[in-house]
């Protein structure tokens, strides 16, 4: 495991923690129920952890149910945090407003805690509405999106190529085998000329869940099927599941490219390996540059990258698009308005200079069953003349 997975594997539990503790303080007080209270919030604050250890080391066997506990224990902590970050703010400014105002009259301390409990009361009950919408959303099959690129300079027999993308499936705790395989009937119903699986696609080691994503075997494309890793894959092995997913029929592209020769007309695909695979596995670090060397000149260059951030890379290697994931597109609110802190684009079609970013919200889901304001897809893009 590498210097940043350890960082990573320790502090998040201890943050996860403190900040159930932050939530605990705020909910409870000085209530004569505190032992029980912060019983009952303990229970969100560590069934994740507890999840988290029992799907790497299989502690106590598989348990489906406790997974699911943890993941919506998850998804409801990281609602309500947000609310309570978002409404302490606010108290906060007020603070320094009245401060900035001694003749304003002070707040009568029996309203502020009638309001205070409200407040309470009300995050709790919008965190549980939040993540109630949210999972029913997020067990939908995912919707085909119909996207066009305007390329500049696609020959006319490349007019209309067709790209299925899927991504971010996270096959593994709660995501399984008959939900990969119903995503992979509604591809092939599309008449693709290629499909790609820009990453993430597991969440579990290859002998976990080798039965699981055996569905990608029958995906079926003119041009064939195409795979490149996200972080998630070098979570659980990266390596053996390029193998794997080798093995099932798909092309890898690591750091590579492939020419497609379609009706006449010439396109370069390539692929690179995640942003942050340098730091698990050496030679796997991800070069836009390289991938498509030694490609013919003047063809269309389209790039399989799982972040979005790989497209400065993209456009000074000189892509005409590249296809990412990774976000999600937040995946629940309020989650999708931070993640603009993380990816220069979050989802859709975006120019970046002389190159098209088509980012994907992903076709599972990570983590929390959840989706609200984000919903999943599987994207059908059609290159067309600019």
């Amino acid at each position: 495991m590498s210097a940043r997975m350890v960082v990573f594997f320790f502090m998040m539990p201890v943050l996860w923690v403190g900040l159930h503790v932050y939530m605990g303080r705020r909910l409870i007080g000085d209530s004569p129920w505190r032992r029980v209270a912060w019983g009952v919030v303990a229970v969100p604050a560590l069934l994740p952890l507890l999840t988290t250890v029992m799907l790497r080391t299989e502690l106590l066997g598989p348990s489906e149910p406790l997974q699911w506990a943890g993941y919506l224990a998850m998804g409801l902590g990281s609602i309500a945090l947000v609310m309570f970050l978002a409404i302490d703010l606010l108290r906060l400014g007020r603070r320094v407003y009245l401060r900035m105002r001694p003749s304003a009259a002070a707040p009568d301390p029996s309203r502020r805690a009638f309001l205070g409990r409200a407040v309470n009361l009300g995050i709790v009950g919008g965190a549980c509405s939040v993540t109630g919408v949210g999972v029913v959303q997020a067990l939908q099959l995912p919707e085909v999106k119909e996207v066009e690129v305007p390329i500049e300079g696609l020959p006319p027999e490349a007019e209309g190529l067709r790209i299925v993308q899927i991504s971010d499936v996270h096959v593994g705790p709660t995501i399984h085998g008959d939900y990969l395989s119903a995503v992979v009937d509604r591809i092939n119903t599309l008449d693709a000329d290629i499909v790609a699986v820009t990453g993430d696609l597991i969440d579990g080691f290859v002998d976990q869940l080798r039965d699981e994503v055996a569905a990608l075997g029958r995906l079926r494309a003119r041009h064939g099927a195409f795979f490149v890793t996200g972080n998630h894959e070098y979570y659980w092995d990266g390596p053996a599941w390029c193998d794997e997913v080798a093995r099932l029929g798909l092309t890898v592209l690591n750091n590579e490219h492939r020419v497609i020769e379609h009706d006449g007309a010439r396109i370069v695909l390539a692929g690179v390996n995640d942003v942050w695979a340098s730091g698990m596995v050496p030679d796997h670090a991800s070069d836009p540059a390289l991938a498509c060397r030694d490609a013919p000149e003047g063809c269309v260059k389209v790039l399989l990258a799982h972040q979005p951030r790989s497209i400065e890379a993209a456009a000074a290697a000189g892509y005409d698009l590249q296809l990412s994931g990774h976000t999600h597109g937040g995946q629940y609110f309020p989650m999708n308005l931070l993640v603009h802190l993380t990816q220069p684009y979050v989802a859709g079609l975006h120019r970046h200079d002389d190159t098209w970013i088509y980012v994907s919200r992903g076709t599972g889901y990570w983590g929390p069953p959840m989706r609200v304001g984000a919903p999943h897809e599987i994207t059908l893009l059609r290159l067309v003349a600019a």
